[in-house]
């Protein structure tokens, strides 16, 4: 199985990523560490990404789900995935389950205030909200509500989508 959770940034994808990665015994993957170097500096001097900017960073995580599931290994991705088209890009097979952290932007924004060395201009939080598209029904897409501490949210994604622990 290959679990991306997702959301603007500063909702908590990576922390949250990382915990159920590690208590499943699962991968973890950061999409961050998937982009070019024009786009880091983009996004470091505050200037939003395009789709175009997008793209080929989205070929290369859909790569990535692919290979995992052939190689039959469990993993998690925190990657930001805000617009429909790009979730369906990485949703590649049903072995792919997204969750998407919920927050609204004054929630985020303090959270994101409290987060330290990452090269995400935090000016950009409102870009992020205008991008995002947020999942419907039809995407079968979990929605996790933040405002919990990181591991009560990992423990109801992990009741939700009925994951166990492979270590």
């Amino acid at each position: 199985m290959f679990v991306i959770v997702f959301g603007v940034s500063g909702a908590g994808k990576t922390t949250i990523g990382e915990l159920l990665a590690r208590e499943l015994g699962w991968h973890f993957y950061e999409a961050d560490d998937f982009h070019s170097p024009g786009n880091i500096a983009k996004m470091h001097s505050g200037v939003p990404l395009t789709d175009k900017d997008r793209w080929p960073w989205l070929e290369n995580l859909r790569e990535l789900i692919k290979r995992s599931l052939s190689a039959n290994e469990n993993a998690v991705l925190a990657c930001s995935a805000l617009k429909r088209k790009y979730r369906e890009c990485l949703h590649v097979s049903e072995d792919v389950k997204l969750v998407f952290l919920r927050g609204d932007y004054a929630l985020i924004e303090q959270q994101q205030s409290q987060r330290h060395g990452h090269f995400m201009n935090p000016a950009l939080l409102r870009s992020q909200f205008a991008d995002l598209e947020e999942p419907q029904a039809d995407e079968g897409v979990l929605t996790i509500e933040l405002g919990r501490t990181p591991q009560e949210l990992v423990e109801q994604i992990k009741s939700k989508l009925q994951l166990i622990n492979t270590k």
